[in-house]
């Protein structure tokens, strides 16, 4: 019961950016002002990690499924993709290498600071 609620409360987040965004007519979707709201919500403490990390946990593991649609739809579109199919797997490729660089820069860089801050009894 407790997953359900969770799930739920996440739903109704999402759905009121959904709302923001048809009422407002803002140009990003609303599942991704949804996910501004759930962040806000955390960051600001009003919505504590204990009350989704449940379900949270849940939709992690699970992940690779949210991305069956999307390889449906490619497939189904497949006669306006066959010819850029490779430029779009050399975007993919460079993308990711990109992402995973960029991705341990940032750890690198944060590491090195948290490390120098605590040496200093910061």
């Amino acid at each position: 019961m407790k997953t359900l609620k969770e799930f739920s409360l996440i739903l109704i987040i999402l759905f009121i950016g959904q709302v923001l965004q048809q009422k407002y007519n803002i140009p990003v979707p609303g599942t991704i002002l949804g996910m501004i709201i759930l962040l806000l919500l955390l960051i600001t403490r009003v919505l504590k990690i204990e009350r989704i990390e449940k379900i949270s946990d849940v939709l992690l593991k699970h992940l690779t499924l949210f991305f069956v649609p999307s390889v449906v739809g490619i497939m189904n579109l497949f006669d306006k993709v066959k010819g850029i199919w490779v430029y779009l797997l050399i975007i993919l490729f460079i993308s990711t290498i990109v992402v995973m660089v960029v991705t341990g820069l940032t750890i690198q860089f944060l590491d090195k600071h948290i490390v120098n801050k605590h040496r200093k009894g910061a």
